[in-house]
């Protein structure tokens, strides 16, 4: 094991070319590139890596790189690429496809606000657009919970019990292009965590389709099915981690991430970079005798219902941040959990970060402020973030 400094985007892209050499004796790798601010240096990265028995492809925009992701998963290979904002938008299509399709690609995301107006700044709203297209979606605090994140993410899309896309979200520039130490696993370790790639429906020698048209009752199943496997995925994930540390001397972060919950009466709600300001302000306030707790979401699809209301119950007010937002209803986080929480509870909707913008202590101390002097809950706010 080795420290390196690395921005996220490099760190993706290692723990990616580690999982490509890990499957050099099965059926190798293959990675479809195509250049999106502020993702670029992950593939930029990956295309300067040795990779034993696979391909990364440039090709001429994201729509195709993904396009070369689903044939290379459907001959088999174990398939990344990586995108953001515009990007993913124009990705829409073939994401759906892969998703459906059951292929198990892995695709990291620099999250960046959605254009025009252009702007490249950090904002949630590209991935949440495929909230509820099949693919689950990670959302990370860290340069070495990106790195962790995206060799575990491997080994749970090629999971036979799973076989869907795996999408791994970082904030664009907050996260992508700032450095931090990582540490680093020989690459015997990642081997002996990622089993070779066995996609069951691969296609080969003996006749059979994928993506054949379906009759409704046809779609109808295998909907139903691709639902039960997203279930699925939140346990199939935690004997992942329990996997992990073993291996690699460390633990990999739950699909919660809760910090001085237990006792809060107050419960900051978050995805994200926001979650770790959070966790700041929480000792602050607890310094001075406020009983507050923060609550971190890194797996948003599927979504973990019961763990999340186990986190809910008993507080009197929660306070949920979210760094994108439905147009006409509110934040994504808190349109799909306000109701786990207790009947009565204070549920509050902030948006902060919209565009990109910091988020700072003082940023959350003021929401938390402002919660405190609520007996109601109101429609969703704008906390405007500098």
């Amino acid at each position: 094991m080795s420290s390196q400094l690395l921005s996220a985007n490099h760190a993706a892209a290692l723990a990616t070319t580690l999982a490509a050499r890990a499957n050099r004796k099965g059926k190798g790798f293959v990675s479809g590139v195509y250049p999106i601010t502020p993702s670029t240096e992950c593939m930029e990265y990956l295309c300067n890596q040795k990779i034993e028995k696979g391909r990364v492809v440039r090709v001429e925009s994201e729509h195709s790189a993904m396009g070369v992701c689903i044939g290379g998963a459907a001959a088999g290979a174990r398939s990344f690429t990586a995108t953001s904002s515009n990007g993913l938008a124009y990705m829409v299509e073939n994401c759906i496809a892969a998703a459906n399709l059951r292929l198990p690609v892995v695709m990291v995301v620099a999250n960046r606000t959605l254009g025009p107006p252009w702007n490249i700044w950090a904002d949630q709203g590209d991935a949440l657009l495929l909230r509820d297209a099949g693919l689950i979606q990670f959302y990370c605090a860290s340069n070495q919970e990106v790195f962790d994140t995206v060799l575990s993410a491997f080994r749970l899309a090629e999971d036979g019990r799973v076989m869907m896309p795996v999408m791994v979200n970082m904030e664009g520039f907050i996260l992508s292009h700032n450095v931090a130490p990582v540490e680093i696993p020989q690459q015997g370790l990642v081997d002996d965590f990622l089993p070779l790639t066995d996609i069951p429906h691969r296609l080969e020698t003996v006749p059979h389709t994928l993506g054949q048209v379906e009759l409704p009752h046809q779609n109808e199943c295998h909907r139903f099915q691709h639902h039960t496997a997203m279930l699925a995925a939140a346990a199939i994930y935690d004997d992942i981690r329990a996997q992990f540390e073993p291996i690699f001397g460390r633990a990999l972060q739950g699909a919660l991430v809760p910090y001085r919950c237990d006792d809060a009466e107050t419960l900051i709600v978050s995805m994200g970079t926001m979650g770790i300001t959070a966790e700041r302000v929480v000792d602050d306030m607890r310094a001075a005798g406020a009983r507050v707790g923060s609550l971190r979401l890194r797996l948003f699809r599927p979504l973990p219902v019961d763990a999340i209301r186990a986190v809910f119950a008993g507080k009197k007010r929660i306070a949920i941040l979210d760094r994108n937002i439905g147009l006409g209803l509110g934040g994504v986080l808190w349109s799909d959990t306000r109701a786990l929480a207790d009947p009565g509870a204070v549920v509050q909707n902030y948006l902060t970060g919209l565009g990109g913008g910091d988020v700072r202590p003082e940023h959350i101390a003021k929401i938390v402020a402002d919660i405190a002097a609520r007996e109601i809950s109101g429609a969703p706010m704008l906390m405007e973030a500098v």
